[in-house]
C-alpha cells in the first residue's frame, strides 16, 4: 500500500475527527482518542479511509465491534460516492464489455482501496443512520449464485424505503456508483 504522507495523514485526520464530532448520533459512546489512536497504529487502515475520502464517500464511524475491537467505518456521503460511480459491478463483467467498457468495477476498486463493498444488511443499518442515495443507487454485494446467472444488486432509498434491485453486472450507471466498509 501507498504510504501517506505526514501532511495527508494530519489533514484526513482532521477530517474524520471533524465529522465524527458533527455526527455523534451516528456513533454516540464512542470517542474520538481511541479511534484516533487505533487509526495512526495501522497506517494501512488510514490509506484506505484517504481513499474512501478522495472518491467522495465520507467516511464515518458508524459501530464498534467489541468482540474484535474494531471500529466500523461505513461511506456516510448523502448519494453514492461520485468518485466511483459509472462502474459495473465485478472485474468477470468489466472484461465481459465489449464496446464501451467503464473504466473500472464495483469489487475491483475496492480492493484497490483495501475496502469492502456494503452488503444489503450493512446498507439497511446505513439508512437507519440518516438518509442515503435518494438520487443515486450503489452496488451492494451479491450472492454468487446470483452472480453466476450474470445479475448483480444495488440499492438505493426511495418513497421512504430502501429498495433491492437487480441489473447484469456489465451494466453501469451514471448515477450508480458503491459504497465501502473498513474495520480498523
Amino acid at each position: 500500500m501507498f504510504e501517506l504522507s505526514i501532511e495527508a495523514k494530519a489533514e484526513l485526520l482532521q477530517i474524520l475527527k471533524l465529522r465524527f464530532e458533527n455526527n455523534r448520533e451516528r456513533h454516540p459512546r464512542l470517542s474520538w482518542d481511541k479511534v484516533e489512536a487505533k487509526l495512526i497504529a495501522n497506517p494501512d487502515k488510514l490509506y484506505s479511509l484517504y481513499e474512501m475520502e478522495r472518491t467522495g464517500g465520507e467516511p464515518d464511524v458508524v459501530g464498534y465491534e467489541p468482540k474484535t475491537t474494531q471500529f466500523i467505518f461505513y461511506d456516510c456521503s448523502p448519494e453514492s460516492p461520485l468518485g466511483r460511480r459509472n462502474i459495473c459491478y465485478d472485474p468477470e463483467a468489466l472484461a465481459s464489455r465489449k464496446k464501451f467498457k467503464p473504466e473500472n468495477s464495483a469489487l475491483g476498486m475496492a480492493q484497490e482501496m483495501g475496502v469492502e463493498i456494503l452488503s444489503e444488511a450493512e446498507y439497511r443499518k446505513l439508512q437507519e443512520l440518516g438518509r442515503f442515495d435518494t438520487k443515486t443507487s450503489s452496488w451492494v454485494k451479491t450472492t454468487a449464485e446470483i452472480r453466476k446467472l450474470g445479475g448483480a444488486l444495488f440499492c438505493d432509498y426511495r418513497y421512504g424505503k430502501v429498495f433491492l434491485y437487480h441489473n447484469g453486472a456489465e451494466s453501469y450507471y451514471s448515477s450508480r456508483g458503491f459504497r465501502s466498509k473498513l474495520l480498523v
